[in-house]
């Protein structure tokens, strides 16, 4: 008889190594410095190696962490970030489909607006950032997570635990449990599954509600979700 898994399992991740796309913006430079104190192997990766390289240094998160041009980066990575602008997120996947090819894409795109009023969600063909990955990338396996980590909060030294949870959304159960132990990495943070990568697009909205939050009572706020 098959023992059946538990929710709250995840696998051993200490050796996989972690490309970030768009690792020189701030959410990038914040995820990568945490992991990397953390004991991860991480890359981060731009446009420019040289670029990437002078962020690594700058964030003095010890040898495990380097950079290197986009494509360097993902080609030596198991798991792989995507944290860049919404503008050239479908551009800068087209041109990576390859080289991700069977790898875990891990999105964290929040494609939003600005104007007036405040922020907003765009409207995404697809449904979400997430799906549109998915659709960009049919040979990857696509995760949505770490949508609402304030890079403020990665970045402060002098803040030891970030109190959040991260929802992890996928098709894939073996990809969202290596998401959520990756989460976990993180001293305060916590992956919990959030449901089918069809469920992305309101995960990804909800960031426009806690930048407002974060406005109205100047402040970085997270979520915790009760009774799990």
């Amino acid at each position: 008889m098959t023992q059946k898994r538990s929710p709250y399992a995840t696998p051993d991740i200490t050796n996989l190594h972690v490309a970030i796309l768009g690792g020189t913006g701030d959410q990038g430079r914040g995820l990568a410095r945490r992991l990397a104190l953390a004991g991860q192997r991480v890359t981060i990766g731009s446009r420019r190696a040289e670029r990437a390289e002078q962020a690594a240094a700058d964030l003095d998160a010890g040898p495990s962490l380097t950079g290197t041009d986009n494509a360097s980066a993902v080609a030596n990575a198991d798991v792989v970030i995507v944290a860049v602008p919404w503008e050239g997120h479908r551009e800068l996947l087209e041109s990576l489909a390859g080289p991700l090819s069977g790898k875990i894409v891990v999105d964290c795109v929040n494609p939003l607006g600005f104007d007036q009023r405040g922020p907003y969600p765009l409207e995404v063909p697809e449904g979400s950032a997430a799906e549109q990955a998915a659709v960009v990338l049919p040979d990857s396996r696509v995760v949505a997570a770490f949508h609402h980590v304030s890079a403020v909060l990665l970045l402060d030294p002098e803040i030891e635990s970030v109190e959040l949870d991260v929802l992890v959304l996928g098709e894939d159960r073996d990809a969202t449990d290596v998401v959520r132990a990756l989460a976990d990495r993180i001293p305060g943070v916590r992956g919990l599954y959030g449901g089918r990568l069809r469920n992305a697009g309101q995960v990804e909205a909800l960031t426009a509600n806690l930048i407002a939050v974060n406005r109205r009572y100047k402040t970085h706020a997270g979520l915790r979700i009760t009774g799990v």
